[in-house]
């Protein structure tokens, strides 16, 4: 049976397209969703196996990067969010959706947790946008999207991607309990700084998990790199049989069939 996958936008995001075509070349049915028909009828979220927060800008990033975005779904559709993931569906926010995924309280979770949860993402230790390639390795989590150790390259472009905790301890206390899905590191898999870090987030962390494994927020876009073609070297190294990022949605769409 196919997976439909909710994409869902609001004004700003920009990533909806390539986040549907990497959907539909992972064997989903996806379905561009705007946020205002979420808001008017919640329930709408039981139709779909996955939603998805796209990249881009929502609302053009104003108050802070995914607040406004963020804040809607906390307020009006927590609930059924929360019942998303309680039968056994996924939730994956990508770049500025891993910024509204954050803010409405998904992560790092539980879902329909605390306003203002133990870390954030604000602007980057650069000071400016960050746009490169990046090598990511997954940690230990409950996730099935993920494999613990496994090495990927990914894009990045933001601004405010850096991940710190409002209290000291707080990023490596979500790594102790297994909740960090990837950090930054180099080609080797060794921890780096920038600009294999490209925005300075503690711990060298690239994206979290709730504790359930099944809402994943990352920076990086795996859209970006759902087909072999799309990685800059590919002509010099061969390209593979699919792009690394590809992966993150197959197994987003059978941990929702299964």
């Amino acid at each position: 049976m196919t997976v439909p996958v909710c994409i869902l936008r609001a004004a700003g995001t920009n990533c909806d397209r390539e986040t549907a075509a990497a959907v539909e070349r992972a064997g989903g049915l996806p379905v561009t969703v705007h946020v205002n028909r979420l808001l008017e009828n919640p329930r709408l979220a039981r139709e779909f196996g996955v939603l998805v927060v796209p990249g881009g800008f929502s609302y053009g990033d104003d108050v802070a990067a995914g607040r406004i975005f963020g804040n809607q779904l906390r307020h009006r559709c927590g609930e059924e969010l929360a019942g998303l993931v309680a039968r056994g569906g996924v939730i994956l926010g990508i770049c500025n959706g891993f910024q509204v995924i954050l803010r409405a309280g998904l992560l790092p979770g539980p879902v329909g947790g605390a306003r203002e949860g133990p870390v954030t993402l604000t602007l980057n230790a650069s000071g400016r946008f960050e746009d490169r390639w990046v090598w990511l390795e997954a940690g230990r989590t409950r996730s099935p999207l993920l494999e613990e150790g496994e090495r990927i390259t990914l894009p990045v472009a933001h601004a405010e991607g850096r991940l710190f905790g409002r209290a000291p301890g707080a990023a490596a206390a979500l790594a102790a309990a297994g909740q960090v899905a990837f950090r930054y590191v180099d080609a080797s898999g060794r921890p780096t700084g920038y600009p294999g870090n490209p925005n300075g987030s503690e711990e060298g962390i690239a994206g979290l998990t709730d504790p359930t494994g099944r809402v994943l927020g990352l920076m990086p876009h795996p859209e970006r790199h759902a087909d072999p073609l799309q990685h800059p070297r590919w002509t010099r190294e061969g390209p593979k049989a699919e792009g690394d990022g590809l992966r993150i949605f197959r197994r987003a769409l059978a941990a929702a069939k299964g």
